[in-house]
């Protein structure tokens, strides 16, 4: 069930405020189709009912498969095939899995998606994050839809007397589902079996989404079907391509017909007892009351003052921030094992979590969980163990319940390094050490265990020459190439396990790995100052490629990945040939439109003007960045929102800071955007960020206090938020190129 928030629940109604349909467009933001293409220019979101982060993604859908890269609802299509229980990486351009459509339809029966399709339109939609309702033009009817984490109650209204057929198919783009009915417990039940892309593409991956639908009314017909043909009275059909069942009522002029649907990554017992234990009855108003109240506690987290539009792109933010990872566990606690999917296993102490976009969502949105949801961040590091003792390596980008390489670093370290050094509980440390050094220091011996997508790619190089050199092309990625970015990514990821070791005592490894936190410094070429690709004979490539996309580069440009060392802007800084070459080089990324706001290796970029004393610069772009690429909008959202890390950027920005390097316990300053944010810990205090005078011109900080006292740091410790206060900035339209510009006011890099 939903995970009631025991705060004060707001007393403004905060999902007015939320359009689960933005991101559903192609962007129409100003740097639209810059860099991105194709879609990459889409904010693959859902307008999805949903329990924050539960197992169900409830959503309309208009296109139907799977496949990669193709969500099921794009706010262009003017026909609805139905609604899905979807496990889609929300944001990405991954794949969606495990997944059954339910549709209603009158008058005559269609089965497949495409022809059962009804016209709808936009303006009949409402859509939020606890309720969604559609009127089906073709069929007269509204479609209605609330939910808890695994089940979902519908209800249809028809419009005239008639026959109503309710059409259900298990969404196995491989032909391998099965479905049944059953007309004496009134119910219709099957399974979509689950597959791997990436690493195994093409793999069952173990288990499969099984799934009940149960209607309230008896039905007075049934059948199965295969395409377009429908074969009445008979019972089951499986193992073929297009295939779904279907049940038929007698309805009246204005009856409502009430339909509830499960799901379980177990079994459809397991289905069937989720179903019994979140929505026991019938009554669609007291379920849609339990997740609105649901969702009002969550939104009530950040409590902000400001003028109508801001509201909607922050809680439209929220929103997003709050799908993945999902909850990969029935209400008893049962879920398949990693990489395995056998035995079926129990979480105990807490849910059991999936599906973690990585290399996207370490940047703020686990951050963001370490502040606002501290129980729920720690089962979700602890999750993450549990797949390290389950399939003997820690994860790369584990996704479906199974080990990919889908994405480069190693940023299971980034989430649980960071939630140690900020004290999030619930994590067996001495266990998750051991897999964070074993993802560090060793290589699976077995090479189906590595094609398999078990430990670093190319970490022998990695370790031989302190980067990886352009010979080594990691041919078992699905990300080849990108040597740059990975010897970037890999530097970080043993900065932050060496602050781990440092606290946990372990002083050896801790010099080793604070050692190779510096081989970012292989791949800046000093004559540029830019990050470049580098032979394994120690020489530079001599192309002039620093604004170009280059294949040792991922998704980007070296003056994109440049900037991707979030433990040693100093250090950084000294490369480039000190502090006005650092600076100027950060200008030119705004003035010469080099900035790309809609992939995530940018993200932190404008906040680095704070490592260089010059924070005034770093509030004019946050707030530039926050008008132009951000939208309530269908196309409102510059790029994949990728599991919300695009989201949560926005709200750390609006709320007025940002996690450059996750795994260093502070934030950097920006410029906040609303009068006043509350933060409503939950350790039961509260921390306050006041911004006087502030508007849409008033964006520059004048001067700064902290609990009374004058404030004059460019960052704050994620300890002063903890433990509760005020922050109060005044502002101006006018930089005050004073404040926060003092060396001791710049935020800590590892080379002082």
């Amino acid at each position: 069930m939903c995970a009631v928030f025991e705060g004060v629940a707001s007393q403004e109604a905060l999902q007015q405020y939320v359009d689960t349909r933005v991101g559903t467009a192609a962007s129409t933001t100003e740097t639209a189709g810059v860099f991105g293409r194709h879609t990459e220019e889409y904010g693959q979101t859902l307008p999805a009912v949903l329990v924050p982060h539960g197992m169900n993604f409830w959503t309309p859908q208009t296109q139907d498969t799977e496949l990669k890269c193709i969500a099921p609802y794009y706010y262009r299509d003017s026909k609805l095939q139905g609604f899905r229980n979807s496990h889609w990486i929300v944001g990405g351009c991954t794949q969606d899995y495990g997944s059954m459509t339910l549709m209603s339809v009158f008058g005559t029966l269609k089965t497949t998606p495409e022809e059962r399709a009804s016209l709808f339109s936009h303006s009949s939609e409402i859509a939020t994050p606890s309720y969604y309702s559609v009127y089906l033009d073709d069929y007269n009817t509204r479609a209605e839809l609330t939910a808890q984490s695994r089940s979902a109650l519908f209800r249809f209204t028809y419009d005239k007397d008639g026959t109503a057929y309710l059409v259900v198919n298990p969404n196995s783009d491989q032909g391998e589902g099965y479905i049944e009915v059953d007309t004496v417990r009134k119910e219709i039940r099957g399974y979509n079996p689950v597959h791997r892309i990436y690493q195994g593409w093409g793999e069952s991956a173990g288990f499969s989404g099984y799934f009940v639908v149960k209607f309230e009314k008896t039905p007075v017909t049934f059948g199965v079907f295969k395409d377009s043909v429908a074969y009445w009275g008979k019972t089951s059909i499986g193992k073929q391509l297009h295939i779904g069942a279907f049940v038929g009522f007698k309805v009246r002029a204005h009856e409502r017909i009430l339909v509830k649907a499960a799901s379980s990554f177990t079994s459809i017992q397991g289905a069937i007892k989720n179903m019994a234990e979140e929505i026991p009855h019938w009554d669609f108003d007291k379920v849609h009351r339990q997740l609105n109240k649901c969702w009002e506690d969550q939104l009530s987290k950040l409590k902000v003052v400001g003028d109508k539009n801001q509201k909607e792109k922050f809680y439209g933010a929220f929103y997003r921030t709050s799908f993945l990872p999902r909850v990969f566990n029935d209400v008893d606690g049962a879920y398949p094992s990693f990489s395995k999917g056998t035995p079926i296993r129990k979480s105990i102490n807490g849910d059991y979590y999936e599906d973690y976009s990585m290399w996207d969502t370490y940047r703020a949105l686990h951050p963001l969980l370490t502040i606002i949801d501290t129980k729920r961040e720690g089962e979700m590091m602890q999750s993450l163990v549990e797949k390290y003792k389950q399939g003997g390596w820690l994860p790369i980008f584990p996704c479906w319940n199974s080990y990919t390489a889908a994405m480069i670093g190693d940023h299971c370290i980034s989430v649980i390094g960071d939630a140690y050094m900020k004290g999030i509980k619930g994590i067996d440390m001495l266990t998750a050490y051991e897999a964070m050094r074993k993802n560090a220091f060793q290589t699976p011996s077995s090479v189906e265990d590595y094609k398999n997508g078990m430990g670093r790619r190319a970490l022998k190089s990695y370790l031989q020459y302190g980067y990886i050199p352009l010979e080594d092309s990691v041919k078992e990625a699905f990300h080849q190439n990108e040597q740059v970015s990975r010897t970037l990514e890999y530097a970080y990821d043993d900065y932050v396990l060496a602050q781990v070791a440092k606290k946990m005592g372990k002083t050896a490894d801790y010099k080793l790995l604070i050692h190779r936190a510096k081989n970012y410094q292989n791949v800046i070429d000093p004559r540029t100052g830019y990050a470049q690709g580098r032979h394994a004979d120690g020489t530079f490539l001599t192309q002039n490629n620093a604004f170009s996309f280059a294949s040792f580069v991922t998704e980007g440009a070296p003056c994109h990945y440049t900037w991707s060392v979030p433990q040693d802007m100093k250090g950084l800084m000294k490369l480039m040939g000190g502090k006005e070459k650092f600076i100027a080089k950060l200008d030119s990324m705004f003035s010469e439109k080099r900035y790309w706001h809609g992939n995530e290796p940018c993200h932190q970029v404008a906040y680095l003007f704070n490592y260089a004393g010059e924070p005034w610069k770093t509030q004019k772009q946050v707030a530039y960045i926050r008008s132009t690429e951000y939208l309530n909008a269908p196309g409102g959202l510059s790029g994949n929102d990728d599991a919300g890390q695009m989201s949560a950027w926005y709200v750390f920005s609006a709320i007025g800071f940002y996690p450059v390097c996750p795994g260093n316990p502070y934030y950097v300053i920006g410029s906040p955007s609303f009068e006043s944010t509350t933060i409503q810990l939950e350790n039961g205090k509260k921390f306050v960020i006041k911004a006087h005078q502030v508007s849409n011109k008033n964006i520059y900080i004048q001067s700064a206090k902290l609990n009374g006292k004058p404030f004059d740091k460019s960052y704050l410790t994620h300890q002063q938020i903890m433990d509760g206060g005020v922050l109060d900035f005044i502002m101006g339209d006018t930089p005050n190129k004073s404040w926060a510009s003092s060396v001791r006011s710049f935020p800590p890099s590892m080379s002082e």
